[in-house]
């Protein structure tokens, strides 16, 4: 015979104990979630002016990181074909072979990057070869979309980098 059996008015007891803690401790008290609520307020208010500044410098990395790719793939192609594409092939040369001359005799079969990329404001990068601050220039107008300016207004290209 067990305890539980040989006490019958215990067990059940015990049970409605159990479920008046469970019914007690089955949600959070008002005092507990304005105590959340602070706290996620504070962290916001100390966060969130650090982060506002952050999608400029994102953008600046990117147009980076997109001009050392480009870079790359000029370079990949001038491997192949012993000479940088025109201004007038433009970037569009890494995408598909040149069809203005000079052609490309030993231009890549799956081209050298699948697809040109857009700055972040949604233009395209503008190429110059022979550069002006090097033997090829690509580069991004910035934000103005317009040659010149200053802060996310200036233009950023492969000359930045170096």
């Amino acid at each position: 015979m067990t305890i539980a059996s040989a006490h019958p008015a215990r067990k059940s007891r015990n049970q409605s104990q159990s479920q008046g803690l469970r019914r007690r401790d089955a949600g959070f008290s008002l005092l507990e979630l304005m105590v959340v609520v602070v706290i996620l307020s504070i962290l916001a208010l100390v966060i969130v002016p650090r982060v506002i500044d952050r999608p400029d410098q994102a953008r600046l990395a990117r147009v980076q990181a997109d001009i050392a790719v480009l870079e790359s793939a000029i370079g990949l192609y001038r491997l192949d074909n012993f000479r940088y594409p025109t201004t007038e092939q433009g970037l569009q040369a890494l995408v598909a072979p040149p069809s203005l001359e000079p052609l490309a005799a030993n231009w890549a079969t799956n081209g050298y990057i699948d697809r040109l990329p857009k700055d972040p404001w949604g233009a395209d990068y503008q190429y110059l070869q022979p550069g002006v601050h090097g033997e090829f220039d690509i580069f991004s107008y910035g934000a103005d979309g317009v040659s010149g300016g200053s802060g996310m207004d200036a233009d950023i290209g492969s000359w930045s980098a170096q």
